[in-house]
């Protein structure tokens, strides 16, 4: 489902870096993780579907690591610089740019 892309911030405008795109991605894991859990509480013993939320929760850990690498921390959690806090150089929820 996760397919990888390179990205930073400055490389958006000659198209080899999408952070919407990768932005995108995580919300399209983060919604099949979540229709996943709901068919799991209907049927735990499904190990296909066990398995499918298994590999989900995996390309989502690598799809948000290489956002995060590449367009900024999603959460405040992902801000790992020691000497700057790029949390707010991303839009803010309410900007244009982050929808």
């Amino acid at each position: 489902m996760m397919r990888s892309m390179n990205c930073n911030r400055n490389a958006s405008a000659n198209g080899r870096c999408d952070c919407k795109k990768q932005m995108q991605m995580l919300r399209a894991l983060d919604f099949a993780i979540q229709e996943t859990v709901l068919y799991l509480d209907a049927y735990p013993d499904n190990r296909q579907a066990l398995k499918y939320y298994h590999r989900l929760i995996e390309e989502r850990r690598a799809a948000m690591t290489e956002y995060e690498n590449g367009c900024g921390p999603v959460t405040m959690y992902g801000n790992t610089d020691r000497q700057h806090w790029h949390w707010i150089d991303s839009p803010w929820p309410w900007e244009a740019d982050a929808n």
